[in-house]
């Protein structure tokens, strides 16, 4: 495949997780903070968001798993650290999901809790397949000599 068809190919890629909700206006501007001084910043970012939101999946679960002892500040704590981390990458509907798991930990609802958990670890694997693809696009791109093209987004 030619670069040209990559880099277009790229451009509706991106497009897409923003249309689809999976991205926001705060992963643009995550981008605009990579230079040739640092070519790999969104990739670092991002795989450290993945490392924390995994293991913070992990203490979530196992928080939850606590019969008839839930800790619920515990667990409103790593939804906060999640939310957090998943909105400065612009991990738009992880991030939502959160919202929502937040409100069920005030009103101590172990029930719509657990449902949130399952919610928010759906969003996060799409989340995390559809980020790995658009890095393995910039990847291609890159290794046949091209650059990655800048888009213009309106929110």
């Amino acid at each position: 495949m030619e670069v040209g068809q990559m880099q277009r190919q790229w451009v509706v890629y991106t497009k897409s997780l923003f249309t689809e909700g999976f991205l926001d206006g705060q992963f643009l501007q995550l981008q605009q903070l990579q230079d040739e001084n640092n070519p790999d910043f969104v990739v670092e970012v991002v795989s450290l968001f993945f490392e924390d939101s995994e293991r913070l999946l992990d203490d979530l679960t196992f928080a939850l798993d606590q019969k008839g002892c839930v800790d619920f500040k515990k667990v409103d704590a790593h939804v906060h650290q999640l939310k957090g981390s998943s909105s400065s990458i612009g991990a738009q509907r992880v991030k939502n999901c959160c919202v929502a798991f937040r409100n069920f930990c005030e009103e101590q609802n172990t029930e719509a809790c657990l449902r949130c958990l399952q919610q928010v670890k759906q969003e996060y694997c799409l989340a995390k397949n559809k980020l790995e693809t658009l890095f393995r696009l910039e990847q291609q791109i890159m290794a046949a000599g091209g650059s990655i093209p800048m888009i213009e987004l309106s929110f």
